[in-house]
């Protein structure tokens, strides 16, 4: 059964690194013991793996930085569970594209490995990265992505403030546009929201809920529990 937790962001606004997630976290890794972290969203691997193991290590669970091991497909082929932690979504693609990393991390989850995203971890995901908020800093090979769910996801989502006096594009506009050009639905998450897939059940969690965006179509105010895998 494939299981997936894609949370929105690591941090929420009064709270410590994963700390609004913990229980998802220890429920999709339960009896696991050790789980494989891949930290190549970020420059700074070391201190982005060393965050990540002391954090792991207070819930209880072991973790093994994949960009310390010498063969990473092996490690993803032996893994117990995966991570892969946020920062810049084309950087992730690009790194995962180059080490030939894609299709066994794609075929292990589908096999049932467990599956925590944060970020740029829950949009690479995707079937594609094209409605990630980052800048393309490096160019990947291309922009298709893991494809472990059938829809879009767009973490940290804003919405819109009346008041503001800001003149720059809103991100419903951005979504806007990208469904001018494309057909496959888009989740857009709140910060502290998730999404849970445990084999074909996908739900919506977490208290700030979402927005769908699909094409043609008003948006959809997506309250926490409801289930989205009709999508």
């Amino acid at each position: 059964m494939k299981r997936l937790l894609l949370v929105s962001s690591s941090k929420v606004h009064g709270s410590g690194y994963l700390e609004h997630c913990e229980a998802q976290i220890l429920e999709l890794f339960a009896r696991l013991d050790n789980v494989l972290f891949v930290p190549y969203a970020l420059f700074d691997r070391d201190a982005y793996a060393r965050q990540a193991r002391q954090r792991f290590r207070s819930m209880g669970l072991e973790l093994e930085s994949i960009h310390e091991t010498k063969d990473p497909v092996a490690a993803v082929g032996k893994a117990e569970g995966i991570f892969i932690g946020g920062g810049n979504s084309f950087r992730l693609l690009g790194e995962l594209q180059r080490r030939g990393l894609v299709a066994p991390i794609r075929d292990r989850v589908e096999a049932g490995m467990p599956y925590l995203g944060t970020s740029a971890g829950s949009n690479i995901a995707c079937p594609t990265i094209k409605t990630t908020n980052d800048m393309p800093i490096v160019q990947p090979a291309s922009f298709t992505a893991l494809g472990l769910i059938p829809f879009q996801i767009n973490p940290h989502y804003l919405d819109s403030d009346p008041d503001s006096t800001h003149q720059g594009e809103t991100r419903e506009q951005r979504l806007t546009e990208y469904l001018e050009e494309n057909y496959t639905p888009v989740i857009a998450i709140r910060e502290g929201g998730m999404i849970v897939v445990a084999g074909p059940e996908i739900k919506l969690e977490g208290e700030p809920g979402g927005v769908l965006f699909r094409k043609g179509q008003r948006q959809e105010e997506i309250l926490p529990g409801r289930r989205i895998d009709g999508l």
